[in-house]
């Protein structure tokens, strides 16, 4: 194999596969990345066995076409610290990779490309087209509240639900959930539904930009296949049953707050200073026009605090975990936000005034 490309070209897809490749593996072939020059072109692909990504480039001078796989890490800090102004050149000698760049010269190890595992090809079930910016927004709004290393592995992951006029993202983590979604004419017969593993939405969400070109999603029964501009991404499905998300938002409730989400996040943020470290709870006080927000801990500090808002329903204290507001916070994009409660054991429902694409439900705690 013998190739000359630029080094912008290499780098980029180079930093894109690396995030897929994890630092320790069983397999040494899983840290590497798999390289096939071939017509113009250079096809560089890395997996963990749950999550692919091929990255492909062209134009390259390919001189000698061929396939090897090198250490991700180790070629994409080369290509990090070379300098722009020469091509760089690859060339495989015996089971060794040059890399040459002006004056500097650097020898890499490499396993056979046939060590290197496929993801398998499956025949797909269904289609769909949505703009980038779109599934970006869907993943930003939500992927926050999935669950980490839990025990209820479904959880352990983003829903994916496509229906005829559809496409929508939940997440939970047992304490909270978080939904979006945006209208869509999908052509879904059926309503479906698949659980992207966290790895797979992570780095999907890298691959997307906030524009309106489309990413192309094929489901199937055991994975999600992505074409982003020069990318496909490959993850495994999670296999189990989401939750019934429908039964976990919380309905009829008839004390609603609105609040500048700004001013609410800042109060919720400096009372959460001195809240137990560990549970993370505030108490939140309802009056007419005014939320007070006290916190505690077990030295016996404590913080109060309080902003005016738009309520005027009955008197109410409720507990949460301050964490779990401030993400909803974050999450939520404009400056009005609304919370609809019931009473100081019934859920939290979190939404903008006027945009209804995104809506966060937390439980509450007792404190």
């Amino acid at each position: 194999m013998k190739l000359t490309i630029s080094r912008e070209s290499l780098l980029t897809p180079l930093q894109s596969i690396a995030g897929v490749v994890e630092k320790k593996q069983t397999m040494p072939v899983l840290s590497n990345v798999l390289l096939v020059a071939e017509d113009n072109t250079l096809i560089l692909t890395g997996t963990n066995m749950e999550v692919e990504l091929v990255g492909r480039v062209t134009p390259v001078h390919v001189d000698q076409p061929g396939r090897i796989t090198v250490p991700a890490r180790k070629l994409s800090d080369i290509c990090r610290a070379l300098g722009d102004e020469a091509p760089i050149e690859l060339v495989l000698e015996g089971d060794r990779l040059h890399v040459r760049c002006g004056a500097s010269h650097f020898t890499l190890s490499t396993l056979p490309a046939e060590h290197f595992p496929n993801v398998e090809d499956e025949p797909e079930s269904f289609r769909l087209e949505l703009p980038q910016k779109e599934l970006r927004r869907m993943f930003d709004a939500t992927a926050f509240a999935m669950a980490q290393q839990d025990v209820r592995y479904y959880l352990n992951g983003l829903l994916l639900e496509v229906d005829k006029d559809h496409v929508r993202t939940v997440a939970t983590d047992g304490h909270r959930l978080a939904m979006a979604h945006v209208e869509l004419d999908t052509g879904c017969a059926e309503p479906r539904q698949v659980i992207v593993p966290r790895k797979g939405v992570l780095e999907l969400s890298r691959l997307l930009d906030d524009v309106e070109t489309p990413v192309t999603l094929v489901i199937g029964d055991n994975h999600l296949r992505a074409t982003v501009g020069s990318y496909t991404f490959t993850s495994k499905l999670i296999e189990g049953k989401f939750p019934d998300y429908n039964r976990v938002i919380p309905r009829g409730g008839d004390k609603i707050v609105l609040a500048d989400r700004a001013t609410l996040k800042n109060t919720l943020q400096r009372a959460g200073i001195l809240s137990h470290e560990n549970i993370r709870g505030v108490r939140l006080n309802l009056a007419t026009n005014e939320l007070q927000v006290f916190a505690n801990n077990p030295d016996q500090e404590q913080a109060e605090d309080a902003l005016p808002v738009d309520y005027q329903g009955e008197s109410l204290q409720i507990g949460f975990n301050v964490g779990y507001l401030v993400d909803v916070m974050n999450a939520l994009e404009e400056d009005q936000v609304k919370i609809t409660l019931s009473n100081p054991n019934s859920s939290a429902l979190i939404e903008s005034q006027n945009d209804n694409r995104c809506l966060y439900v937390v439980m509450p705690m007792r404190l």
